[in-house]
């Protein structure tokens, strides 16, 4: 991704051991259901941890990452499984996305460029199937890092254009001083989990 080396994430990787799911994630898992089998994308899945809690719902994970190392982590999180599948590559690359009943992302779509962003997005809802689950944090234009070469930050507007055409379950967004890697910053983020039709 832009404007961190891959060895950055690769650090910061290594330091998620032991949190716990992202909120969001566990409020995806509860929504969509037992995964019995179905596919998820878990996209900029880090060290694995919610990678972990998509097989023990009971779902096939196709995990991605570009940091160096991403197979070796996400193996030590989640365990060798035979439903797990791990890419260490780039989101901002042009390959397609595998068709999916469920795509994830945690803070990670903001690091592509504005100029990726845009197909990126396309590849996830072109991967959706009929009544998948997409959910995402999106980092808005008031947060801190806004500004930041490289990265994507976006207003309201724009995030509702993004879930155009699919049913919106929930969009929050969060303005508020919070606790970050490097310590307390700004946060401006939209949390949205949305549905494609069946």
């Amino acid at each position: 991704m832009a404007g961190r080396d891959g060895l950055h994430w690769a650090d910061y990787n290594d330091r998620q051991a032991g949190r716990s799911v992202r909120e969001l994630c566990a409020e995806l898992i509860g929504l969509a259901g037992p995964g019995a089998g179905r596919r998820a994308v878990d996209l900029g899945c880090g060290a694995g941890i919610e990678t972990r809690a998509l097989l023990d719902a009971g779902w096939r994970v196709h995990a991605i990452d570009s940091a160096p190392g991403t197979a070796e982590r996400v193996l030590a999180t989640a365990g060798a499984d035979e439903r797990l599948r791990i890419e260490e590559r780039d989101l901002a690359l042009p390959d397609e996305l595998p068709p999916a009943d469920l795509v994830y992302s945690g803070y990670s779509l903001q690091y592509l460029p504005p100029e990726s962003f845009a197909p990126a997005w396309r590849r996830i809802r072109s991967s959706l199937r009929p009544g998948g689950w997409l959910a995402v944090n999106l980092l808005g234009d008031r947060d801190e890092w806004a500004g930041t070469p490289g990265e994507t930050f976006l207003d309201e507007p724009a995030v509702r254009r993004l879930a155009e055409g699919l049913e919106v379950v929930k969009l929050v967004e969060e303005d508020a001083d919070g606790p970050a890697w490097s310590g307390t910053k700004h946060w401006h983020v939209f949390h949205l989990i949305a549905r494609r039709g069946a």
